[in-house]
């Protein structure tokens, strides 16, 4: 990254005269004292007892230099509600529906790889590399592993990037957050970058997608953080927003002062151990989804063609007190079902408390195709079905014969 950009991501004015170079260096000393005086997120685990600011060790590899922090947690491990070990129970069949991915369904969870990295940069390109990896996955004696790898100099990419794919190569699945957009595009180009070769391809759950379907229409923001707080019920406490990130590398490599990456290590192991819990909740989500994330999933379940699963999402949704989106949701899957005299009255509740041109348009084609109702049809008709001008006086003429051929 040239300096220029490399100023503007911290926040400091580019000189344009020689003698503002010296202003703009006390800025960027400013800033980043400002940066390294913040608090960080709640502490993964306990304090390394040696009382360094990062609990890495030296490993030499092939490729050159490993650093690595393995911890494992017990299955009592939670984020907020939700133990981390219950994605080792989730049903894969319901993932798979929800990440509207098939090949998901052979997949046994407990050969999942949570993955999450921190770059140096947020737009990716050549010059962004992962120089802290986060991966988790379950031993085969129960705990949930979590293991970061650190990037002390960019001269050992190659010994990370084998890492990673000795991972990869061991799982049935990798699980991201925005991975297929950021992570592993990312990961890639790494690997050529490094020569090596290309990483296995494994079906690939990326929770940031399943978290849009199932929670957009509540939440205003779908960013991991808050679905800690929103969804599992857990605040990390004061934490470092993911511009901040790559200027805590920079200074780390240029002066060696660890207590720079200490809050982007526990950010790294938060993230991953968050995901591993959302695995456990949408993996069954029927017990403790707020009802407006059940008419997410009841959405998402109907896309998917599983309407028997969809039918029990919104019925759940309903009885928790969803509300006209429930019915709305619940309709649809009934008219999926065939069962137009339950769509025909869920869709004449919602109605009946929200205005909707999409719902009349169903109700329209209910009354005049199935309760022979064309008057009523042309009532709803009448009022606005969102339909194009043509497709409107089509219809409308023809509910206008079929209702003097009633009379």
């Amino acid at each position: 990254m040239d300096w220029k950009r490399r100023l503007d991501r911290l926040g400091a004015p580019i000189p344009t005269k020689p003698a503002e170079k010296a202003d703009v260096l006390a800025t960027l000393r400013e800033r980043m004292a400002e940066i390294l005086g913040r608090p960080g997120p709640v502490p993964f685990v306990p304090a390394d007892p040696s009382g360094g600011h990062l609990p890495f060790f030296r490993e030499e590899r092939e490729g050159g230099v490993l650093y690595r922090r393995s911890v494992s947690l017990a299955s009592s491990h939670a984020v907020g509600r939700i133990p981390v070990d219950a994605a080792r129970a989730a049903s894969v069949e319901l993932l798979a529906l929800l990440a509207l991915d098939t090949r998901l369904s052979a997949v046994r969870p407990e050969r999942l790889l949570f993955l999450d990295t921190e770059t140096t940069g947020l737009g990716g390109g050549s010059g962004t590399w992962a120089f802290l990896v986060g991966m988790a996955w379950f031993e085969a004696s129960g705990p949930l592993a979590v293991e970061q790898l650190l990037l002390r100099s960019p001269a050992d990419e190659g010994a990370l990037i084998d890492r990673i794919r000795e991972r990869v190569e061991a799982a049935e699945a990798l699980v991201t957050y925005n991975g297929k957009t950021f992570d592993l595009p990312l990961l890639a180009a790494r690997t050529v970058m490094t020569r090596r070769p290309k990483l296995p391809e494994r079906p690939h759950l990326d929770l940031l997608h399943v978290a849009r379907r199932v929670h957009r229409a509540r939440l205003a923001s779908c960013r991991l953080v808050t679905l800690e707080s929103e969804v599992l019920g857990f605040v990390r406490g004061p934490d470092i927003e993911g511009g901040e990130i790559p200027a805590r590398y920079a200074h780390f490599l240029r002066t060696g002062d660890e207590g720079a990456l200490s809050a982007v290590v526990e950010h790294n192991a938060w993230d991953v151990a968050s995901m591993a819990a959302l695995v456990g909740l949408y993996g069954e989500p029927f017990g403790l989804l707020h009802p407006g994330d059940l008419v997410g999933v009841a959405r998402t379940l109907e896309r998917a063609g599983s309407l028997d699963v969809a039918e029990r999402a919104a019925n759940t949704a309903l009885e928790r007190g969803a509300g006209p989106e429930g019915l709305r949701v619940r309709g649809s899957i009934a008219r999926a079902r065939g069962d137009r005299a339950q769509a025909l009255s869920d869709f004449e509740a919602f109605s009946a408390e929200v205005s909707d041109p999409k719902v009349r348009l169903a109700l329209a084609k209910l009354y005049e195709h199935f309760v022979k109702k064309p008057l009523r049809a042309l009532e709803l008709v009448e009022q606005g079905t969102g339909e194009s001008q043509e497709a409107l006086e089509k219809r409308r003429t023809r509910l206008q014969k079929k209702a003097r051929r009633a009379d």
